[in-house]
């Protein structure tokens, strides 16, 4: 009898199903050395527990992103393991920071199933939570993956599309307890701009690019424990390895920094498609346009709604052809909730 995990494929899912994911783990202060020694990030809230205390919290979290890979990597053997895309995101909330020390496990409920009409994958969607070690909720979001059929024969579920919500509403974000930005330091924090400096509609060309090396990604997808098949065996894809979508969005929110130093917390995550495949050897680029601005009632803190477009090198602002689909070059649209000082 087998004792290997092939993973689940379309057949074995059905509405209401709770997964309970394995395998816990500890965060330390190793996860954000290696966080900011594979991507250029340089958010002060995340890089000095000095001026985490000055922001009202007890120290340092581990950075929003690499809190969210880790709750992530642990859903992969069960949800994407024999995924053909992960195609998006939305109701993301981060509700705690985690620090280190924290134990983060993870676990999801299938909310939507649809096969497709080859009838050799389907849709499904799931809410994914991540938990500490004193069971609170830190993270949560919906994700919606294509996922192969085993058994081509197997009867198409009843199709169920769940009703997500286009993007947060300011009253559905989580300021952290303890924040306050009243006494923000914008010398300490690398850039003068500030909440009101920005407006709705604006776009900001971050400039710099970094070009992806295979170590790295390969590394990173190691750390979140993502097992998916496709990140690593050229077998499952001869055209080359592909990049974990994380390593992506990471990368863009670390390049953000140039224009975007004092947007530090990430705490909404609206929407988010992978638009294009990304490969070892392509030169990640990236802007940012002003979507929306709330003010959250704490001391000195608002919240400004940013999307955030990584591409492989294209002309900055473009995102779609004429023919509404995403430019070739545009790897990641990600549309997402951040704290900035007032």
């Amino acid at each position: 009898m087998a004792k290997t995990n092939p993973g689940r494929f379309f057949e074995d899912y059905s509405i209401g199903q709770v997964l309970h994911h394995a395998v816990p783990r500890t965060v330390t202060v190793g996860e954000r050395a290696l966080y900011h020694a594979l991507y250029p990030a340089r958010h002060a809230l995340y890089s000095s527990d000095e001026f985490a205390r000055s922001c009202g919290l007890p120290q340092s979290p581990i950075d929003d992103l690499a809190a969210f890979h880790v709750v992530f990597g642990k859903t992969v053997p069960d949800i994407s393991l024999n995924a053909v895309a992960n195609l998006g995101y939305a109701e993301g909330r981060w509700l705690k920071p985690v620090y280190p020390g924290d134990t983060l496990r993870s676990d999801s409920e299938v909310i939507g199933l649809k096969q497709n009409s080859n009838g050799k994958t389907g849709v499904v969607w799931v809410r994914t939570r991540g938990l500490n070690q004193r069971d609170e909720v830190v993270i949560e979001y919906v994700r919606w993956v294509m996922v192969r059929k085993s058994n081509l024969d197997a009867p198409a579920p009843e199709t169920v599309v769940p009703d997500l919500k286009k993007a947060l509403e300011p009253g559905d974000l989580v300021v952290p307890s303890g924040l306050d930005f009243s006494k923000y330091d914008f010398a300490l924090a690398g850039e003068p701009h500030r909440w009101g400096d920005y407006q709705i509609g604006e776009t900001i060309d971050h400039v710099d690019g970094v070009t992806v090396e295979e170590a790295e990604h390969m590394l990173a997808t190691r750390l979140w424990q993502n097992t998916a098949k496709v990140h690593f065996d050229l077998t499952f894809r001869p055209d080359g390895r592909l990049i974990y979508g994380g390593h992506v969005i990471s990368m863009a929110r670390a390049l953000s920094f140039n224009g975007l130093a004092n947007a530090q917390m990430i705490v909404g995550l609206n929407g988010g498609a992978h638009a294009n495949p990304c490969f070892a050897g392509d030169t990640i680029k990236a802007w940012s346009e002003v979507l929306d601005k709330a003010e959250t009632g704490v001391p000195g803190v608002g919240a400004i709604r940013l999307r955030l477009v990584a591409t492989k090198g294209g002309e900055p602002f473009a995102l779609r052809g004429p023919d509404g689909k995403y430019s070739p070059d545009v790897l990641l649209d990600l549309d997402y909730w951040a704290l900035m000082p007032i």
